[in-house]
């Protein structure tokens, strides 16, 4: 007997990011997958028999009345898609329905029975094979594989049938943003409904990318031979990127001649900063870019232990270029970290504006598409799992919200931890606006007003007198043998006057105190989702509303919380937090060490300080528990993990330096930027997408090595890492002014946030596909059903001015750090700063003073302004060295009308992936321009550009940014959202 696979989300090998449902039929109808798509029945209840392959299976019967009904959003966001599912077939004296996705009375996609034959349908695109054997287990695999225009009928690890050369487009036949209209059934046809099943069905899975060969022979072979694949088995994924000789040169590198080695100094303990780009010398006069170098990565600070001098070789992907770093380690170096110097500007003293044409930009048009559809919102769909969980009535016409926030979702509550802050930016933003203010501040006074009066309850005496108050003591369930994160609506325990003083959520503290036992991350009883992630989202939330409103309920909530926690996390041992910490998503706490660091310096209670040290990720940051090596010395200890688990860790790191004023969380957060910019970026700005069966969110199992290792075929670069990414930025800004911070924060900012944004709604991406011919996948048009990235979505999208300008902090400097048409009111000098620009489609933008005052202007100098940089003041052209990657300082004594203009002429370059320097995304100043593709493909597009002035090969016009190359159009990724290819296969000539 082969005992049925648990629900996790890792299985078989193949990453929990690919799978859309997943239902086992062993007593329920549940989907399994962490997207909580269920399943319902149709025609009376349904049939669980006993199996002696499966234990118990969902039984067919053969009725017209029965059958299951899927969610539509199953197909929402699906490229290509793959169906797993063990079938005991009964019968096959007439037509049998397995299962039938349509649309508006249209079969669209099937798979049925007949006569002796097994038939698949897309689209009007018909294969047969041979029938499912009688009376016994077959596992079907039908794969719709868009790219590589294949379809493909599988049954027992045979293929049976294959048809290529077939256009798949599930948008185009089930809609990209609603799916309204859809039928999706299993065991029998919404639309003939004379095809039910006659068999048993047994582990139904939905995945969106197209299963290989090997993945399903895992699949097959781990229920026949009784083996589990799980992470720890993993092999390399099967892909069909093309490979490249090793050996082989290219784009600037076939013109290579010489490179400069490099000096660099570190002190002991502390592995030396290698620049990713050095010093190259081209032939044929030609003047190239600085050529990348990949530098080994070692695993811990040996090599630096004791003062001396070591030599490092390098390489250079398509060159047998060997540079040399001559690294010297000393052991009295200085390593002074610095303090904060900057300061940003509340929502309010910054507004957006239209362009010098009085256009709508981008900025403006996404920012409005989410404040009107936040501002339809209501509070109790965001309210209704906290209501739910403390056994709560629901108001009338109350709906919960779908998706991670639904009944049995082990992570809900997340969603209203991004409401509350994105309720508190859009009511920073809207002040000139009274009535969208007026309703932000409702909602938000709405929202903290329930919230605290749930939080009241927890601990406090029920109507007979009983209560446990201590967080230590919280007891197990009613009628439960131990805790569980049961949330069902017949399961979920209420007793919230035994949780605890202080305590809230949208569940009872169970997930918290099985994470302290051991649990795992899963969808059964005994594993959990995250617990300090939502609580994280839930606490930041509360604090933005105290700040920018003041309501001292929202910091009593906040308060009263993070009393809960200290008080149960302070009892463990550190061994058990480390282990908590280090658990794959179980442990991922978000930026609880931000909010709790944060809120210490609200109260002054260094408590809360000290609680926030009980989440340092000492691995990750230290090595260990000695503090031996990790971030803190510059080793590469994040390499493989999830990206968005940490990335927000990192952004605690920063912040628990600015409260704490212990250097080696500067120097956590400082080192793990450079990494992660330099040797884990894609050219949007994403970080992490890892070719990496466990799952897409994480970083390549190596550094830089994007090619080999990136790319996942379900799409990479999570957007709200991100987002994450850019909040980390800003706050390292605030200590160094480096110009490549604010070079990257325009690269994201513009190729990633603003491209995730549907045309015309405010869905938006999870993952962003970056393959060839990808298509761009939005969700949550309406704020009903969030996922991490649409939370943060909300976020985003409501402080789009929020780095635009920093202040030091003794006002005697203002930074200009983005060209976004907007108006600045320094209220601290009582003057006004108007920028009026086109930009990006225009190379000049306008700073116009109103006011007075003597102080300096910094003005960033991009890193890509290559062709220079003009500075005017008040017409009269200055003379001044601006290096590109700088800012430049303007100091003057500045008078009411004075005019700045900057003109940077933009240029086209090439941003090559690290590993393969072919493979190239094209760029037109800051601008990311992609290529539009008739239809998803396999292969890189080819093109051939000019070496010595790209543009020679480019036509357009820089003020549509639309260009051709060979005829193919090129936009803005923001601009795009048809198919498109972001990297091409580049060759210079």
């Amino acid at each position: 007997m082969v005992k049925a696979q648990s629900g996790d989300q890792i299985l078989d090998g193949i990453g929990e990011t690919g799978m859309v449902s997943r239902y086992i039929f062993n007593g329920d109808l549940k989907d399994w997958s962490r997207n909580n798509l269920h399943a319902t029945y149709q025609g009376g209840q349904p049939k669980f028999v006993t199996d002696s392959k499966f234990t118990k299976v969902l039984s067919f019967e053969n009725k017209n009345s029965e059958s299951l009904s899927l969610p539509s959003d199953v197909l929402l966001n699906i490229e290509s898609l793959s169906i797993s599912a063990w079938i005991f077939s009964k019968s096959d004296s007439k037509a049998q329905t397995i299962f039938d996705f349509g649309k508006n009375k249209k079969s669209l996609f099937s798979a049925y029975q007949e006569k002796g034959k097994l038939y698949v349908s897309f689209a009007g695109i018909n294969l047969e094979g041979a029938s499912l054997p009688l009376n016994k287990w077959s596992h079907l695999v039908v794969v719709l594989d868009a790219p590589a225009k294949t379809i493909s009928l599988y049954a027992d690890n045979k293929l049976l049938a294959e048809k290529t050369g077939s256009t798949i487009d599930f948008a185009k036949l089930f809609g990209s943003v609603s799916l309204e209209g859809s039928t999706l059934w299993i065991g029998n046809s919404a639309l003939k409904k004379e095809t039910p099943l006659h068999g048993l069905l047994h582990d139904f899975r939905i995945y969106r990318v197209p299963l290989s060969k090997r993945q399903i022979a895992g699949i097959y072979n781990n229920v026949v031979k009784g083996v589990r694949q799980d992470q720890s088995r993993m092999g390399k994924v099967e892909d069909n990127l093309p490979e490249f000789p090793i050996t082989q040169t290219q784009l600037y590198n076939s013109y290579l001649m010489k490179v400069s080695d490099v000096q660099v100094e570190t002190q002991v303990g502390e592995l030396p900063r290698l620049p990713s780009f050095i010093q190259g010398e081209y032939k044929d006069n030609m003047v190239g870019p600085k050529v990348r170098v990949i530098w080994p990565a070692p695993i811990d600070n040996a090599e630096v232990l004791k003062a001396g001098q070591y030599t490092i070789n390098g390489k250079i992907p398509g060159s047998s270029l060997i540079p040399k770093a001559i690294v010297t380690v000393k052991s009295n170096a200085n390593s002074k970290v610095p303090a904060v110097q900057l300061t940003a500007f509340p929502l309010e003293q910054v507004s957006l504006n239209t362009d010098a044409n009085n256009q709508q930009t981008k900025f403006i048009e996404n920012r409005d598409k989410f404040l009107g559809t936040l501002a339809n919102t209501d509070p109790n769909s965001f309210l209704y799992m906290f209501r739910n969980a403390f056994g709560q009535s629901q108001p009338a016409d109350a709906k919960p919200l779908g998706v991670w926030d639904s009944q049995d979702t082990k992570l809900r509550g997340h969603a209203t931890g991004h409401y509350l802050t994105a309720l508190a930016q859009a009511y920073a933003s809207t002040k000139p606006d009274k009535t969208l203010h007026k309703n932000f501040a409702q909602k938000m006074s709405y929202m903290v007003d329930v919230l605290y009066d749930l939080a009241q309850l927890s601990g406090k005496p029920n109507n007979n007198g009983e209560s446990v108050a201590d967080p230590l003591k919280v007891p197990v369930g009613p009628y439960r043998e131990g805790y569980d994160s049961d949330l069902s609506v017949e399961g979920i325990r209420t007793d919230y006057w035994n949780w605890g003083k202080g305590f809230i959520s949208a569940y009872p503290p169970d997930q918290f105190i099985m994470l302290e036992k051991g649990a795992k991350y899963g969808g059964q009883k005994n594993q959990v989702w995250a617990p300090y992630y939502t609580l994280h989202k839930i606490l930041a939330g509360l604090l933005d509303v105290y700040e920018v409103s003041g309501n001292k309920k929202a910091l009593d909530i906040a308060i009263g919380m993070t009393d809960w926690v200290h008080v149960r996390l302070n009892a463990l041992p550190k061994e058990t937090l480390i282990s908590m910490w280090n658990t794959y998503i179980a442990g991922e706490f978000g930026g609880m060490n931000e909010t709790l660091a944060h809120l210490a310096a609200i109260t002054k209670d260094s408590k809360y300080l000290k609680t926030a040290q009980l989440f340092d990720n000492i691995d990750l940051f230290f090595g260990n528990a000695d503090h031996a090596h990790g971030l803190a010395k510059n080793v590469d200890s994040f390499r493989g993990l999830h990206s968005n688990q940490h990335i927000p860790q990192i952004v605690g790191s920063i912040e628990m330096y600015r409260v704490s004023n212990l250097e080696e969380y500067y120097k956590v957060a400082d080192n793990f930027w450079y990494k992660a910019v330099n040797d884990y970026m894609y050219s949007i700005g994403g970080v992490a997408g890892a070719r990496n069966p466990a799952n897409a969110e994480c970083f390549t199992k190596e550094p830089s090595t994007l090619y080999e290792n990136g790319f996942s075929a379900g799409g990479q670069n999570e957007t709200c890492a991100t987002y994450n990414m850019l909040k980390l930025t800003s706050n390292l800004f605030m200590f160094d002014q480096k110009a490549e911070y604010m070079d990257y924060y325009e690269r994201a900012l513009y190729n990633h946030i603003l491209a995730s944004v549907d045309e015309n709604t405010p869905a938006n991406t999870y993952h962003v596909p970056l393959r060839p011919g990808s298509i761009k996948q939005f969700g949550n048009p309406n704020m009903t059903g969030f996922t991490c990235c649409n939370g943060t979505a909300i976020e985003s999208n409501t402080k789009l001015q929020n780095a635009i300008y920093h202040r030091s902090t003794d006002n005697k400097s203002l930074y200009v750090n983005l060209y976004i048409p907007s108006t600045l009111d320094w209220k601290e000098r009582n003057v006004i700063i108007e920028q009026i620009t086109n930009f990006p489609k225009e190379d000049q933008t306008r700073l116009v003073v109103k006011g007075e005052g003597n102080f300096t202007i910094n003005v960033r100098v991009p890193q890509w302004a290559k062709k220079g940089f003009v500075v005017k003041i008040n017409g009269k052209q200055e003379l001044v060295k601006a290096e590109a990657g700088s800012y430049l300082a303007l100091q003057k004594n500045w008078k009411n009308g004075d005019m700045i203009e900057l003109q940077m002429p933009f240029d086209f370059h090439l941003d090559p992936v690290m590993d393969q320097q072919n493979i190239a995304s094209l760029f037109y100043g800051p601008i990311l321009l992609a290529a539009q593709e008739p239809e998803a493909r396999v292969d890189w597009r080819k093109v051939t550009l000019n070496a010595k002035d790209l543009g020679k090969t480019i036509q357009g016009d820089p003020k549509t940014l639309e260009f051709q190359i060979d005829g193919v159009q090129f936009k803005p990724f923001y601009d795009t959202y048809g198919r498109h290819s972001v990297y091409l296969d580049v060759t210079l000539k």
